[in-house]
């Protein structure tokens, strides 16, 4: 009937496709694969067909739509950081690289991923690696490094495990270096360790896609018999210093009492002064002394404490 088929709209969706419908320009409804049939003139609408073949979405549509759910759930929303980069990945196949943002998809039967890095700098602990110094000492070492992801397409797409692959170069680094040090050696070379180290990591770092920017050794940890040992040296050390400033010191009094004796045994009056001086220590300590008044005081102390010149 040419007269009802005038005043039908009819909308015809396919099995790849849904059709969003407006009702005097406000959002109704999502309309799934089937024929649909409106009244014309009584109600404006207007209808938006998305094609679900395709993984993105191109049709012009209203961001707060995509809350509804009717119209959510035939998308994928993806959320990539600010500080972060991903990879798009489309049927396991390699498609773009996405900055931070929100990425929204088409749900179909394509397998849509995303694969996402931190871009900050990050740094890597190395703890409690056990290793032989050049002279068989056992030690424990806590190591670290900062690095950055630069290429985030051979970080995720070339390599697997890029945190793995990059501990163990350093660790490896790490052992190769230790071997040839002694412990007094180490613990007095420790940055060197770490610059050589960051030398030889640095290359096939840029092979993970990324950029080495530090590391050093944080702590070098003796193990219990070790502790000990060192302890014992340590101490032995600070006993020899010991003796060393008293031998010194008492080399230092003998030389200055001997000049002292010198200058008495020509001079008699810095004899005398000295002689006196000593009687008033000695003096000091005595509670009570008696002397007799048949002669001077002064002469008779003197002849009590005084020895023979």
């Amino acid at each position: 009937n040419k007269t009802l088929e005038a005043m039908l709209k009819v909308v015809e969706v396919k099995d790849n496709e849904i059709v969003l419908m407006y009702e005097n320009g406000i959002f109704k409804s999502v309309l799934t694969a089937g024929r649909y049939l409106f009244w014309k003139g009584l109600i404006d609408y207007k209808f938006v067909t998305a094609d679900l073949s395709k993984i993105e979405i191109s049709e012009q549509i209203d961001n707060a739509l995509f809350s509804n759910y009717e119209l959510a759930k035939h998308i994928r929303i993806f959320e990539v950081a600010a500080y972060e980069k991903a990879v798009l990945l489309v049927d396991d196949i390699f498609v773009k690289t996405l900055k931070g943002g929100t990425y929204k998809f088409w749900r179909n039967n394509s397998t849509v991923k995303i694969v996402k890095a931190d871009l900050r700098q990050l740094q890597l602990e190395i703890a409690g690696q056990e290793l032989l110094t050049k002279d068989k000492a056992a030690i424990r070492i806590n190591f670290y490094t900062q690095y950055k992801i630069t290429d985030i397409e051979k970080a995720l797409l070339e390599n697997k495990d890029y945190e793995k692959q990059l501990y163990i170069a350093m660790q490896l680094a790490l052992r190769a270096y230790i071997g040839t040090y002694t412990l007094d050696e180490l613990l007095e070379r420790k940055d060197n360790i770490a610059k050589a180290v960051f030398e030889d990591v640095r290359e096939a770092a840029n092979t993970l896609g990324i950029a080495v920017l530090n590391c050093g050794i944080r702590d070098v940890i003796l193990t219990g018999e070790m502790k000990e040992i060192m302890n014992q040296v340590l101490v032995a050390q600070k006993k020899a210093q010991a003796n060393s400033i008293t031998r010194r010191e008492e080399t230092a009094s003998t030389r200055s009492l001997l000049n002292t004796a010198k200058l008495m045994e020509d001079n008699e009056m810095l004899f005398k002064l000295k002689e006196m001086e000593y009687v008033e220590k000695i003096a000091d300590k005595i509670g009570e002394i008696s002397v007799s008044g048949n002669g001077g005081i002064v002469r008779q102390l003197k002849e009590i404490f005084s020895v023979d010149k």
